[in-house]
């Protein structure tokens, strides 16, 4: 998509104090990690892949976590997982809010991790437990995970992006520790269209972006999808939500549009508004990328 050519965008960039530390405190902590978790979002799980992750990791054992499955569509899900195991690797799917897939996870961190015992059964060495970090974006959901392995609330979790601020080791079980980061960034955000997605999805603080903006290029984003892969939105979600319909405007017009209809003229009320109800599933559960290399006529998205 190249939604960002149509938009005259202020670049959006983000990179609080405490990311810088928190990157140099991960570099040196994963020279003692075992097992990689690389947590993302299944609504944008390629704009929340940080570049740099393979370079930082480099043969250790990476298992990859498409979190918040709870909001995207079972054809989105299906597509994703085909992508990934076409490039070789096959992803969990979870929804750390609600527990589900989190027992598949922690069984494959230890797995992943045995070899380590193994070395040091050969070398007449006691077991011990294997040390995973859990890396990613803000806001993808790394806390939640944590906290439903470990069966209680042990770390700070919200839905906004930042509340993780320092490195903390958490005991999971006599198998499995694992070490909780905040969310990482790269320190440029050169990929404009990425950006605006982590906006939309509120995986990047809100004061370094204008919510008009990010949300009439959310509408043309919904709009795209509708025309290329209709089958994975919902019928007509700003017509359900809003008794509006969307197809007619551009994203600049339909926030105008709605402002009028709904909110007494207030354009930045309607835009909040709808970057809200998405993030909240309410115009439906459906995800803002899919895979270009897929052939959508397989999965009946035309």
């Amino acid at each position: 998509m190249a939604i960002t050519q149509n938009y005259k965008l202020n670049l959006i960039q983000w990179y609080p104090g405490h990311i810088a530390k928190a990157e140099r405190q991960l570099k040196e902590q994963l020279k003692s990690v075992d097992v990689v978790l690389e947590v993302r979002d299944a609504r944008i799980p390629i704009s929340t892949h940080h570049p740099q992750v393979s370079e930082w990791i480099g043969n250790k054992a990476r298992l990859l976590i498409l979190n918040r499955l709870d909001m995207i569509s079972p054809q989105a899900k299906e597509l994703w997982t085909e992508y990934f195991r076409t490039h070789n690797e096959i992803p969990f799917c979870t929804n750390a809010q609600e527990g589900k897939g989190i027992i598949a996870v922690s069984k494959a961190a230890q797995f992943a991790g045995s070899a380590v015992n193994e070395r040091r059964k050969e070398r007449g060495m006691l077991p011990r437990p294997i040390r995973a970090v859990v890396i990613g974006f803000p806001n993808v959901g790394k806390s939640a995970l944590i906290n439903r392995l470990l069966g209680k609330r042990v770390v700070q979790s919200a839905a906004r992006p930042g509340v993780t601020r320092s490195l903390r080791w958490v005991r999971i079980s006599k198998e499995l520790e694992l070490l909780d980061s905040p969310g990482i960034i790269p320190l440029k955000l050169e990929n404009q269209e990425a950006a605006l997605k982590l906006a939309i999805c509120d995986d990047i603080g809100e004061a370094s972006y204008d919510n008009q903006k990010v949300a009439a290029v959310f509408i043309d984003i919904v709009g795209e999808l509708q025309e290329t892969a209709p089958k994975i939105l919902p019928e007509n979600p700003f017509l359900s939500r809003y008794n509006l319909e969307s197809t007619p405007y551009t994203g600049e017009e339909y926030l105008l549009a709605l402002a009028e209809h709904k909110y007494q003229g207030d354009v930045e009320r309607s835009a909040r508004h709808i970057l809200t109800d998405y993030r909240k599933g309410l115009l439906g559960k459906f995800p803002l990328e899919i895979p270009e290399s897929i052939i959508v006529d397989d999965y009946s998205l035309l």
